[in-house]
């Protein structure tokens, strides 16, 4: 792209998601959408800029895509599209309460004080991506996570488990904060439960060292999203207790993928986690112990 070019825009997410085929049970939550807006500043190693719309007006969205769904709680992971600068995540936590709960984005060796900021604000953990790129490394979070720990923060991770898990398994057991991978660890479908990093993502989950987000499957097949079943179903067979659910709302760097309706995610997930237990576990349960609802 030249100097001359406008940077692309994401697309706006569907106005209002279709409702869930069933009730959600009580005190749902999302635990993974992202806040944008376009009236405060970007990071300038953005790849696109969000659709128009400013931060109330995204406020008031999410508040009708989380109504929709039967979702009481939110968790609001701040978008690389900002980099290091977490105002439109701590505004829209404001703006929600106690609804929501938010993730948010440092740089490696980031002061204390910063860390106290983000926790005071209802950040929660802290995020790093291995598949967009970014500005915190894993090395960067082993030097941090004593500091992370003292300030009741997590660590949540965007990898591909085919790529990275085998390097990183080995540091979480022992890390001394939660971990929790995002969108299923972004596996290889094709590779199957089998494929070694995979299996080793399942192994963290089933022993209750790492959590991981059943979020984003259109990232990975096309709808109906039948292609993540199989995935999705290991990881809950692993540890329910370790699983959470998340819309991926507004659905920002589609790439190749297909901009989903929200409900359609949600019922994907019903479709395969059919126990009302599991559900109630992974929707409600779990999601209040991690961020503190």
């Amino acid at each position: 792209m030249t100097p001359a070019d406008p940077m692309p825009a994401a697309l706006p997410p569907v106005m209002r998601p279709r409702p869930p085929k069933t009730a959600i049970p009580a005190g749902a939550c999302d635990a993974h959408v992202h806040m944008v807006a376009d009236d405060i500043p970007l990071w300038d190693g953005r790849v696109e800029d969000p659709a128009p719309g400013a931060l109330l007006d995204w406020v008031a969205r999410l508040e009708t895509h989380l109504d929709t769904l039967q979702m009481a709680r939110v968790v609001i992971v701040h978008s690389i599209l900002y980099g290091g600068d977490n105002t439109v995540t701590r505004a829209a936590v404001a703006a929600l309460g106690d609804r929501a709960r938010g993730i948010g984005l440092v740089r490696d060796g980031a002061p204390d004080a910063e860390l106290a900021a983000l926790a005071e604000a209802g950040v929660v953990g802290v995020r790093l991506n291995y598949v967009h790129g970014g500005i915190l490394s894993w090395e960067g979070v082993r030097e941090m996570a004593p500091r992370l720990a003292a300030h009741g923060l997590h660590v949540q991770m965007l990898m591909n488990t085919h790529r990275h898990m085998i390097e990183l398994a080995p540091d979480v057991p022992g890390l001394g904060v939660p971990v929790v991978f995002d969108h299923i660890g972004w596996p290889d479908l094709a590779a199957g439960s089998a494929e070694p990093g995979f299996a080793a993502l399942c192994r963290l989950v089933a022993e209750g060292q790492a959590y991981v987000k059943l979020s984003a499957p259109y990232r990975l097949c096309p709808a109906p999203y039948d292609g993540a079943a199989a995935a999705i179903a290991a990881l809950v067979e692993a540890n329910p207790d370790r699983c959470l659910w998340g819309s991926d709302w507004p659905h920002l760097m589609l790439a190749d993928a297909a901009q989903p309706d929200a409900g359609d995610l949600l019922n994907a997930f019903l479709d395969v986690v059919p126990s009302d237990d599991h559900r109630r576990r992974i929707l409600t349960e779990t999601p209040a112990a991690l961020y503190g609802f």
